[in-house]
């Protein structure tokens, strides 16, 4: 995400690279890079002027210690003022009231039914909420039927009323309905319109006239840059919603949105929709974003991604396998689902410092274990469980069920027995467990 607006921002700081120090003259020159920056990703002329600004007068007012470079103390201050740009800190959701309501709202196309459905999964997994899903929209062809699909998925109820064409009436209803069997939070998906037109507004302001939401979330497709913002800002003076939704940032957005719509409605930005699965939604927080955006990384996010797929006895068992030399191919296959639950597999990796822009070009998504795990369940059970069986004649068959070449297969478990032995002399010497205890994550190297 934001790759185009991180190049430009790390060029910009380029101009300082072996200034003794920072002056009137080279800040001026790289300010007018990072303005640049922000226009062509699609940030307000007026807020991306501020922000330059902004930058000025505190660059201009530092007294740059002797260890610190400009170059290093511009990207400090830079990143600073993206933060407090974005809102600051992260902000939660009011999960008060019984029910909890939440009612959802944005053009058509932006993205609310399916993130109704992540909010819901989450929910219920990390909160242990018991959601129920309100069908709100009864003008889309197949919004109710793609809501249903979604909730079946996650193992969550969908109230809807077949045949009645009256959105306020269907949201007071689910309401009752969630009181009498238990639900503790209602998530209301609601119309869109490929346009703000007044029908639109009239209804959903009838909706929560009615409800009486938590939580109203203005849902927005992140690719549409400053539309996005203009939006928000009709929506918000009509709802006052309590947060905004980004949706498809790991597209090819360019980024105005979630640098521009905090300033804009003076409304945080309370979740991000990071890629298609259900379980692709992040909570957004200002400061892992700006890191992000300036090529620094997330570790935060990564770690806590990986301390969602932590499991203490699974990591017992593979450190005393380790321990042992029988780590096998089973248990590879064990690391490689793990991983991949972890969510987008690019995603993933660019929360790594440095490792953004080594990437950028590079096709890397769920795809790309494919040909590893097609080569292993080719082989046989016992194969598996001891590699060591696998000769001449076992690797051509091999290569023959996975559609790929014995070059392929040889080059795989060269370094699958490369790995292993790194992995018994790091158990040994080290003490793994207490390795995996800093990641949360066994088997985490893969």
């Amino acid at each position: 995400m934001f790759e185009n607006l991180s190049d430009r921002l790390e060029r910009s700081f380029q101009l300082l690279k072996g200034q003794g120090k920072i002056t009137e003259i080279n800040v001026a020159e790289t300010l007018k890079e990072i303005r640049r920056a922000l226009l062509d990703a699609d940030v307000n002329f007026k807020i991306a002027k501020t922000f330059t600004d902004d930058v000025k007068e505190k660059a201009l007012g530092q007294n740059v210690l002797t260890a610190v470079k400009p170059g290093q103390l511009m990207v400090k201050i830079v990143k600073d003022e993206l933060v407090e740009l974005m809102g600051g800190e992260s902000v939660d959701i009011d999960l008060s009231g019984s029910p909890t309501v939440i009612l959802m709202a944005g053009l058509q196309g932006s993205g609310k039914t399916t993130f109704s459905g992540k909010l819901a999964n989450m929910l219920k997994r990390k909160k242990g909420r018991h959601p129920l899903l309100v069908a709100g929209d009864i003008y889309r062809p197949a919004a109710i039927e793609q809501l249903k699909v979604l909730a079946e998925q996650i193992g969550v109820p969908v109230y809807s009323e077949e045949g009645n064409m009256n959105p306020v009436q269907i949201a007071q209803s689910a309401i009752k309905e969630a009181k009498r069997a238990g639900n503790d939070v209602v998530i209301i998906d609601t119309a869109g319109r490929l346009a703000i037109d007044e029908q639109m507004m009239n209804e959903i302001s009838a909706i929560k006239k009615v409800v009486n939401p938590n939580e109203i979330l203005f849902v927005v497709d992140s690719m549409t840059g400053q539309d996005a913002v203009n939006t928000a800002k009709e929506f918000n003076d009509r709802l006052d919603f309590n947060g905004v939704v980004l949706t498809k940032l790991d597209g090819d957005t360019r980024g105005g949105a979630a640098l521009s719509i905090r300033s804009v409605v003076t409304k945080p930005i309370k979740f991000v929709g990071t890629g298609e699965k259900l379980d692709a939604i992040d909570v957004f927080h200002p400061a892992r974003m700006a890191d992000r955006i300036l090529g620094m990384g997330d570790i935060v996010s990564l770690v806590e991604k990986a301390q969602e797929q932590y499991d203490e006895e699974e990591a017992r068992r593979l450190q005393k396998k380790l321990a042992k030399n029988t780590f096998n191919f089973n248990d590879f296959l064990k690391q490689i689902n793990q991983i991949k639950k972890m969510g987008d597999l690019k995603d993933v990796v660019s929360m790594i410092p440095g490792m953004g822009k080594a990437m950028k070009n590079m096709d890397l998504d769920d795809d790309a274990f494919k040909h590893i795990e097609a080569i292993i369940y080719s082989m046989t059970p016992a194969e598996r469980e001891d590699p060591a069986l696998i000769n001449g004649s076992r690797r051509k068959r091999i290569a023959d069920g996975s559609g790929t070449n014995i070059q392929e297969v040889n080059r795989l478990l060269k370094q699958f027995s490369e790995t292993r032995k790194m992995m018994k002399m790091v158990s040994q010497g080290k003490n793994i467990q207490r390795m995996m205890g800093g990641m949360k994550q066994p088997g985490g190297r893969f």
